[in-house]
């Protein structure tokens, strides 16, 4: 099936902009729906809850949707209370999915996060069994957020049981995604030691999110080869930069902060905590943009 209309739920979000613009650049019309509505990248916008079925499911059927990009979700635990930001995590990606199945939309790419396995948001330290980290490691969310993304997880991959499901659903466990000023903030200018993290308070944070960082650029490829890519049924893909956010290289990292991971690379240099070889070998991707390039 030839794709041309990709319906972007959340254009309007963090990445959402640089998605939209991605994808018309490589020649796809793009439609945005999101409940503030108002993109201004998109061709067209519709202002649309994704927790909304029947609007959702009219919306997509007047574009002639042939595939959508659920962004569209509570991007952190912070401001919400925790039952909302179940919701929009789970219930949002249900929907998504039995509206696609509806109308037999063949691909659907889901945001998910590393939060899925029990990291970001987490009041006591993630629990990492071995490095780097790949789709094989255990899930162990206990917050709202993380249990959030990874029930959705488990709800694509219910999903793609179905007779009338998706062919290709993916969730792609994205990390913070910052601007480059924000990369430049915070990655450049301040001290990316183990010591200046501490120090900052940081640490436990980025700890919890295994240093990982990528850049929007890079998402939005990620998000157009998850499109694009025909493999059957539901996938789960890290995505990540090639490097960790510090300056200490990432052995020392291992050593000194997860002590009783499973090593099982040469972590050389500042390479990153976070295996990409499955989104490489399934959808042909590999990030290309590192804070150093600034």
């Amino acid at each position: 099936m030839t794709l041309e209309s990709v319906v972007v739920t959340g254009g309007t979000g963090n990445i959402g902009p640089t998605v939209i613009d991605h994808l018309r650049d490589h020649g796809y019309t793009v439609t945005n729906v999101s409940r503030s509505g108002g993109s201004d990248h998109a061709d067209h916008d519709y202002r649309v809850s994704a927790l909304d079925p029947g609007d959702l499911t009219a919306t997509l059927a007047a574009v002639d949707a042939d595939a959508i990009v659920h962004l569209g979700t509570i991007s952190t635990p912070s401001h919400d209370p925790g039952h909302r930001v179940f919701e929009s995590n789970v219930q949002s990606t249900y929907v998504v999915l039995e509206a696609a199945a509806a109308l037999d939309i063949d691909t659907v790419a889901l945001a998910s996060s590393m939060s899925a396995i029990g990291g970001s948001f987490e009041p006591d330290p993630a629990r990492i069994d071995f490095l780097p980290v790949d789709e094989t490691h255990r899930a162990t969310p206990s917050n709202p957020y993380g249990l959030g993304k990874y029930v959705a997880e488990e709800t694509a991959a219910g999903f793609a049981r179905r007779a009338d499901a998706p062919s290709t659903i993916a969730s792609l466990r994205f990390p913070w995604m910052p601007s480059r000023n924000e990369a430049e903030e915070t990655f450049v200018e301040q001290d990316r030691t183990l010591d200046g993290l501490r120090d900052s308070g940081a640490f436990h944070t980025a700890r919890n999110t295994l240093f990982a960082y990528l850049g929007r650029d890079d998402a939005a490829r990620l998000v157009r080869r998850a499109i694009e890519a025909d493999f059957e049924g539901h996938e789960v893909f890290w995505a990540a930069a090639e490097d960790t956010s510090m300056t200490v290289e990432s052995a020392e990292i291992a050593r000194d902060v997860y002590p009783d991971a499973d090593v099982r690379s040469d972590l050389s240099g500042h390479e990153s905590l976070v295996s990409t070889e499955k989104a490489a070998r399934l959808l042909g991707w590999k990030p290309e943009w590192s804070w150093r390039d600034e």
